[in-house]
């Protein structure tokens, strides 16, 4: 049986327009790297901001590219990413339980994703996540392992003891980042953010996250560590 069609999906990036980060390479560098690179969805994923940028959700869907208005909020000091919303649905939210009500309102056509669960930088919800598991649709596979540093592993077991999708993403914060983790499904007939969600929670994707390259590692470290904060302090004396 020949292998149905399959399409490739990255669900956390973050671009120059988020309001946290400071970063180097625009939207529409990410969209000309994910045409070349063979994407059909993506989600930008900016800290606590939904990307709302009309053109250049118009020129993805030019290029063929469903991109899915998100946003990576954080909620009780937990990352949380919030796929196919809006600026009025994430104004607001304060904690779990408005997760709970936004998902209740929402139903099949919002999905939730636990970003790097149990890494120890920035906003993981570490083992909160079982407490909140009901606030989430599906697990991220964070990028950064290399053989036994692996936090995902606990992120695997989580998911395998509460039924919940393994999605691999870029998390992206340098453009050479993108491309290489990433998650396949089947294709849907029509490309909609619903469409993907379903193929999503019926446990259709596979992820895609080889282990990290040293190049890789230097940069990462060396973006976190030195790049960012000197950009962030050079941010700061601008304004």
């Amino acid at each position: 049986m020949r292998e149905p069609d399959r399409i490739k999906l990255d669900l956390h990036i973050h671009t120059l327009d988020d309001p946290k980060d400071k970063l180097d390479y625009s939207a529409h560098e990410l969209l000309a790297r994910a045409r070349r690179l063979g994407f059909s969805a993506l989600a930008i994923t900016l800290h606590d901001e939904v990307f709302n940028r009309p053109q250049v959700f118009a020129d993805a869907q030019r290029l063929g590219i469903l991109l899915i208005p998100a946003a990576e909020m954080r909620i009780q000091g937990a990352d949380i990413i919030l796929l196919n919303v809006s600026p009025q649905d994430v104004e607001g939210l304060r904690d779990f339980d408005d997760i709970r009500k936004l998902r209740k309102r929402r139903g099949q056509t919002l999905f939730t994703i636990a970003p790097h669960p149990f890494y120890v930088l920035g906003g993981s919800i570490g083992k909160r996540l079982i407490d909140e598991i009901d606030c989430f649709d599906a697990i991220e596979l964070c990028h950064f392992h290399k053989g036994f540093f692996n936090p995902n592993r606990r992120a695997m077991q989580v998911a395998e003891k509460f039924g919940k999708p393994l999605i691999a993403t870029s998390d992206a914060h340098q453009l050479s980042a993108f491309g290489y983790h990433y998650t396949t499904i089947p294709r849907p007939s029509t490309l909609t953010p619903e469409a993907i969600f379903l193929e999503l929670r019926a446990g259709h994707g596979q992820p895609n996250s080889p282990a990290a390259t040293f190049r890789e590692i230097i940069s990462t470290f060396y973006f976190v560590f030195i790049e960012h904060p000197l950009r962030s302090r050079l941010h700061h004396h601008e304004h």
